[in-house]
């Protein structure tokens, strides 16, 4: 009897964490990274790398820095709200990463929400990792500004203002401003020489862009 009851908690647990990773926007993605979890599982104390699309399409992130353990979650487009609500316990904690870098907010402001909101999701965000991962750094990627979204540069600018606030005088905060060097310095709008077609995601010279300021950081 005792067997028979252990065995069914086994299978009741084994569908509930199953369920959990359905359900939600991008699921399959999340899946998609449990199953290389379950083939290679990324050594503890690596440097995470968190986010929507701008850390998805960031193919060759690993070869940029090619002698540090990376490890990088981008999730479609998605929302750091989404990270919040649904992603954290999948694409961070399992890790035990030293370091996370974070990429997200973006989407957020181009569905509507205000930066208001967006920078109370990355608080929210921070206070969760800082109860799982107490020793991890957390840098806080700032919110690009893409041309494509450009009637969304204001809440941009307030969301990336009251984050980087809010991480000054925290220990193991970082905001890292990697917005402003994808700017034309004589115009200070985004250089589109840096973008893919669509106008919303970087292409490679825009990524060199952004190595160069991760570069002190990613060691």
């Amino acid at each position: 009897m005792k067997l028979k009851l252990y065995l069914f908690f086994i299978l009741l647990t084994a569908g509930i964490t199953a369920n959990a990773q359905t359900g939600f926007p991008f699921d399959n993605e999340i899946r998609d990274f449990k199953h290389q979890d379950s083939i290679s599982m990324p050594a503890k104390n690596g440097i995470l790398f968190i986010g929507s699309s701008s850390i998805r399409k960031w193919t060759d992130l690993e070869q940029r820095f090619s002698d540090k353990p990376i490890i990088r979650r981008g999730v479609g487009g998605c929302t750091i709200e989404q990270v919040v609500d649904y992603y954290a316990p999948y694409i961070i904690y399992p890790y035990q990463p030293r370091k996370i870098f974070i990429y997200a907010g973006e989407n957020d402001i181009a569905a509507g929400k205000t930066g208001k909101f967006t920078a109370r999701e990355f608080y929210k965000l921070w206070a969760m990792i800082k109860q799982n991962l107490p020793h991890a750094e957390i840098y806080f990627m700032a919110i690009k500004p893409s041309p494509s979204r450009a009637k969304y540069f204001p809440e941009v600018k307030i969301a990336n203002a009251l984050v980087r606030s809010f991480l000054k005088n925290k220990k193991k905060g970082h905001y890292v401003d990697i917005a402003s060097v994808i700017l034309n310095p004589a115009t200070h709008q985004p250089d589109t020489s840096l973008f893919e077609s669509d106008m919303l995601h970087l292409n490679s010279k825009g990524y060199d862009k952004w190595q160069a300021v991760l570069q002190p950081l990613v060691k």
